[in-house]
């Protein structure tokens, strides 16, 4: 991926903090939607999500995700053992809009409707257009970033 292609995405993600405060969000870092069980609903990733993803896991000295000892517990395999997310800068647009219904609820698609659009173009520009769940996406993600070196 491209350091354009990583610095757009960088450029959604904060267009994207920007519209989920001006709906008057109310997230107080309670990781419930971090527990995809909870919630009914695991982030869909686009390629560059994945590999943007990847790049911080990598960056936090690891070279797989981390595994989750309960894998029935739906929890995010990037929730450190503090409860936080590992990779917050780096998170991707389905936790930056809040699943959790105490924070106010999934941002409206038709609000992040071009924001999403031009991540899928950055996704076709890298020859993958299939979303595919958080931790799917994040692993295959860093066996590209593997398998480039």
């Amino acid at each position: 991926m491209s350091d354009r292609a990583e610095q757009e995405i960088r450029e959604i993600y904060t267009e994207v903090d920007r519209l989920v405060a001006e709906q008057d969000r109310d997230c107080q870092a309670r990781t419930t939607c971090c527990h995809f069980l909870l919630t009914g609903k695991t982030p869909m990733l686009t390629a560059g999500e994945a590999l943007v993803a990847a790049k911080a896991v990598r960056a936090s000295g690891r070279k797989t995700l981390p595994s989750n000892k309960d894998p029935h517990s739906g929890r995010c395999p990037l929730l450190g053992s503090d409860k936080r997310c590992t990779i917050y800068a780096s998170r991707p647009i389905g936790c930056r809009t809040h699943f959790c219904k105490l924070a106010g609820g999934p941002l409206p698609r038709r609000i992040l409707q071009t924001l999403i659009h031009r991540l899928e173009a950055i996704s076709e520009s890298l020859a993958d257009t299939d979303p595919r769940p958080l931790g799917v996406a994040i692993t295959r993600a860093l066996e590209t970033i593997r398998n480039r070196r």
